[in-house]
């Protein structure tokens, strides 16, 4: 081999590298990412069955059903108005209660509209909201800065509700 050769067989050796060592990271980094959806988004944009997602909102007040063991079904809805049900096995975090901020991390199982959590996150003092739904309320035009990242109550909902009505008509 005369030395141009050489030359491009170690140029061509360490580009094949590079390439599969990113190839190698962006296969990685798609099997991690999970992407952030509140229940208002999944009615827009319907999600295959076993994709990992991230969803956000508030746990439905009256919702919360502890089942056998440490199985826990509860309801999450956003100022939509819509509801994604979610089933969780695995013990909650202390500050999981209705009507507080929550995102959960899981798949929906294929032939059920049951969001099969294996993650649930809660907010942790009473000025927190997971950063996923403020951002949302505020891009929805339906964050207060005056009342902080308090969660949002049925009244607020229904008037959030009420407010998209006028805005669509």
């Amino acid at each position: 081999m005369t030395r141009k050769q050489k030359r491009l067989a170690v140029i061509g050796g360490g580009m094949s590298f590079i390439i599969a060592a990113v190839l190698l990271v962006m296969f990685a980094f798609s099997q991690s990412v999970a992407y952030f959806y509140m229940p208002g988004d999944l009615a827009k944009y319907p999600i295959p069955p076993e994709t990992r997602i991230r969803l956000g909102g508030l746990v439905r007040d009256g919702s919360v059903v502890r089942g056998e063991g440490s199985v826990v079904r509860f309801a999450v809805t956003d100022p939509s108005g819509e509801i994604v049900n979610v089933r969780y096995q695995g013990i909650l975090p202390d500050l999981f209660r209705e009507g507080q901020g929550v995102v959960s991390e899981g798949t929906f199982k294929p032939g059920s509209n049951l969001f099969s959590a294996d993650t649930v996150l809660a907010k942790h003092d009473e000025t927190y909201m997971p950063k996923e739904v403020a951002d949302r309320l505020k891009a929805q035009g339906l964050w207060k800065k005056s009342e902080g990242a308090a969660p949002l109550g049925k009244a607020k909902i229904q008037e959030a509700k009420a407010q998209e009505a006028k805005a669509t008509q």
